[in-house]
C-alpha cells in the first residue's frame, strides 16, 4: 500500500525517513508531483527508473533546499548566480558541470558529466528536503511518457501500490514542469520551455538564450513522445470531429458534454495550471482528443511544446 500523508510536521518526518531508508516518495512542488528518491542512493534512484519504466538514458534533476546546496552538486559560475538570485526558489532548472567530490549516484546523471539541479519553491517540498539534508532526485510522479501529476490522485492513478508513500498538499500551482537551461553549453541554453517563460530568464541574463537542436537527449522532458494520453492527440483544432472530445482555450470552447477547456479567458497562467489535469481528465474517456490553437508566447512555449510531444508518434 502506497501511503498517503499529510503536508504537516508529521507527515513531513515521515517523507523525510523513508526517503533516508532508500524509499520512494512523490512530493508536491509548485510545477508537478515529483518521485522523490535519495539522490546519492544508487538503490533508491534505480528504483525510479524501474518503477517509472523510464529509459536509463534520459537524466534525473535533483532538489536541494538551498543555493549553498545547489554549489555541492555543480560547479558555479558568475551566471549560474546571475539566474539563482532572480528566480530560485522557483520552477528553473540550471544544468551544470559536476562538482568535484559530488557524491551522486551516476544513475542521476545517466552518465552525463553534467547535472540538473532546482531549488523548489514549494514549502512543503523545501521542508522535506531540509528535513532529508540532501538532494532528492524527482522527476514527474507518473508512469515514463504518460501525462505528468499535478495532484495526489494522479499520483495514485498511475504509481499506487508501486512507491511506498505521497505527500498529500493539493493541486500545482504552475503546473507545468521547471524551464531547463544549460549552463554546461558554450553560451547559456534553452533546453526544455517550463514554467518561467524564457522572455524572463533573457530579461535577467541580457540577452537571448540559444535553444537547444533537440538532437541529444541531456536534460529530462527532451523525448520526442512524452506527456502523452492513451489515445490520440491532435493540434491547433479549430473544433472536435465525431469520436472526438475538445480541450479549448480562450474563445475556442468545444460544445460537447464532455468538452473542457484550459482557460475560456485565455489566460495563460490559468491554462498551463490547468494542461495536465484537463488532460487526466480527458483521458479518463478513452476518446481522441482535439486541442486548440494556443499563442506561442510566454508560457504557450511550454504548453505548445507538452502538447506536441503528447500529440507525437509513439
Amino acid at each position: 500500500m502506497t501511503e498517503i500523508l499529510p503536508a504537516d510536521p508529521s507527515g513531513i518526518s515521515r517523507a523525510a525517513t523513508l526517503l533516508q531508508q532508500g524509499a520512494l516518495v512523490a512530493l508536491p512542488t509548485e510545477t508537478v508531483y515529483g518521485l522523490g528518491a535519495d539522490a546519492r542512493n544508487g538503490t533508491a534512484v534505480a528504483g525510479i527508473y524501474e518503477v517509472k519504466g523510464r529509459p536509463s538514458f534520459n537524466p534525473l534533476i535533483i532538489h536541494v533546499a538551498d543555493v549553498d546546496q545547489a554549489r555541492r552538486y555543480g560547479r558555479w559560475s558568475d551566471t549560474a548566480e546571475i539566474l539563482a538570485s532572480a528566480f530560485w526558489p522557483g520552477p528553473m532548472t540550471l544544468v551544470l558541470p559536476l562538482a568535484d567530490g559530488h557524491g551522486l549516484s551516476s544513475l542521476v546523471t545517466a552518465g552525463l558529466d553534467s547535472v540538473g539541479i532546482r531549488v523548489p519553491a514549494h514549502p512543503t517540498a523545501r521542508a522535506i528536503l531540509r528535513a532529508l539534508g540532501g538532494p532528492v532526485a524527482a522527476p514527474s510522479a507518473n508512469p515514463s511518457g504518460k501525462i505528468s501529476a499535478t495532484t495526489a490522485q494522479h499520483v495514485l492513478s498511475g504509481l499506487g501500490g508501486r512507491i511506498a508513500a505521497v505527500v498529500d498538499d493539493g493541486p500545482c500551482t504552475v503546473g507545468l514542469e521547471s524551464t531547463i537551461i544549460g549552463l554546461n553549453q558554450p553560451r547559456p541554453t534553452l533546453l526544455r520551455a517550463g514554467g518561467l517563460p524564457s522572455e524572463a530568464i533573457e530579461a535577467a541574463f541580457g540577452a537571448p538564450l540559444d535553444v537547444a537542436d533537440g538532437a541529444e537527449i541531456i536534460a529530462p522532458g527532451q523525448l520526442a513522445s512524452h506527456y502523452a494520453p492513451h489515445a490520440s492527440v491532435r493540434l491547433n483544432a479549430q473544433a472536435a470531429t465525431d469520436g472526438e472530445v475538445y480541450l479549448g482555450f480562450g474563445a475556442a470552447s468545444g460544445s460537447g458534454p464532455d468538452d473542457l477547456t484550459l482557460s475560456a479567458s485565455g489566460d495563460l497562467v490559468e491554462a498551463a495550471a490547468h494542461l495536465f489535469d484537463r488532460l487526466h481528465a480527458l483521458d479518463r474517456l478513452r476518446k481522441p482528443i482535439a486541442v486548440a490553437p494556443i499563442p506561442e508566447t510566454g508560457l504557450g512555449r511550454a504548453i505548445n511544446d507538452r502538447l506536441r510531444r503528447a500529440a507525437a508518434p509513439r
